[in-house]
């Protein structure tokens, strides 16, 4: 019996606010920079339940997977204006591009290697279903991120068992962490570098200051984000396209953020919105944990990661040599694909890539708007390939 009872459902998502938002406040200390928000998030829910404070499961939390995991996919590309991606950074989304190639064939030779139909077995999935599941959600959130990664889990169903969805979810984040050091380091290598073009700086592009913040233009970017989710639920309901309802809203959204010039700059602050409400959700799927099944998956698990993360790296450098692209080219494409479009331009700005800043944010949300694409794809069409 937790100290907050599942019924009390205000009560329920306090915990889980409350949660989220010490996960952005420790994040700033030196060991939380490490972990990164979402690990806190993870373990800060995990304690909370087994210590009694929150319940382990609610409907509370249901509320968060059925309602708030749509809302974010439009909070995270409203800024994902086809036009300019391609007028600003086709260089940087070539090497992207190339990235995603090497994510898809992480996973394609981690599942050769590995068994990963024995993940995600309290689910719910037919034995067949789990491995092209697995192979889903972490093409998605290696191309895409945490807005990718619970989409993806809402769709296959993974995210129904609670100790698997957290551990992965605790595996992504650590080694993507780990994976930053290498990216950081590897410009410094001189033997990398020769085998490479040389870095030219074009000059930084004219971002000019940040669009302000405010009550209006955050309640503006959660109406849309809501009536975005309600058209495409009705077009997913007319049409049968059961299975495609994630896919259908990125390619919406990606519609009316080309199309409406300066859409992120009226909705400003959205994305900040959809990061502090992914926080939210990881903090309700780890309630549901229980910490002996997640040790039992942690080793599959880490060897997964650890594959599909270099051959990831292999492909990304290696292919982009034969392409003509420069180590700081593919280092930015790489990060914005395993870690999003927060770390990608702050990694260019501080090596001194000026020119990549901009063009590495685009790239990141070109990444939020592809992962639910190529990840339902791996999902659907899996067995068709292995």
């Amino acid at each position: 019996m937790s100290l907050v009872a599942p019924g009390e459902h205000l009560a329920v998502m306090a915990g889980l606010f409350a949660i989220a938002g010490a996960a952005f406040l420790l994040e700033r200390t030196r060991i939380g920079s490490h972990l990164t928000g979402a690990v806190i998030a993870i373990l800060g829910a995990i304690a909370a339940a087994n210590l009694g404070l929150i319940p382990h499961a609610a409907p509370a939390y249901d509320f968060v997977f059925t309602y708030l995991v749509p809302v974010l996919i439009p909070l995270f590309l409203f800024q994902a204006d086809l036009r300019r991606l391609f007028r600003e950074c086709a260089r940087l989304t070539v090497a992207f591009l190339v990235a995603a190639l090497g994510t898809v064939a992480g996973v394609t030779v981690a599942a050769l290697v590995l068994d990963l139909g024995s993940l995600g077995a309290a689910a719910g999935l037919a034995p067949a279903l789990r491995e092209p599941a697995v192979a889903g959600l972490f093409t998605s959130t290696y191309v895409g991120g945490s807005v990718n990664y619970a989409a993806l889990g809402e769709l296959t169903g993974l995210n129904r068992d609670a100790s698997f969805f957290s551990a992965a979810t605790a595996a992504d984040n650590l080694f993507s962490a780990v994976y930053l050091g290498f990216l950081a380091l590897a410009p410094g290598w001189r033997w990398l570098a020769r085998r490479f073009p040389a870095h030219r700086e074009t000059g930084a592009a004219e971002s000019g200051p940040a669009p302000a913040v405010t009550a209006a233009t955050l309640c503006l970017a959660l109406a849309t984000s809501l009536v975005l989710v309600a058209v495409t639920d009705t077009l997913v309901a007319a049409l049968e396209l059961d299975g495609w309802r994630y896919v259908l809203l990125s390619a919406l959204t990606l519609v009316l953020a080309t199309a409406v010039p300066g859409l992120h700059e009226r909705l400003a602050g959205s994305f900040e919105l959809g990061v502090a409400l992914s926080f939210v959700f990881f903090a309700a799927i780890a309630a549901g944990a229980d910490v002996p099944a997640m040790l039992a998956v942690a080793p599959l698990l880490i060897a997964l990661v650890l594959i599909l993360l270099t051959l990831h790296a292999l492909v990304t450098f290696s292919l982009g040599r034969l392409l003509g692209l420069t180590v700081p080219e593919l280092v930015t494409a790489s990060n914005a694909a395993v870690l999003g479009a927060t770390t990608a331009p702050a990694l260019a700005a501080t090596r001194g890539w000026h020119s990549l800043v901009t063009p590495g944010v685009l790239v990141g949300v070109l990444g939020y708007a592809l992962g639910t694409f190529l990840g339902t794809l791996v999902y659907r069409y899996w067995g068709a390939f292995l």
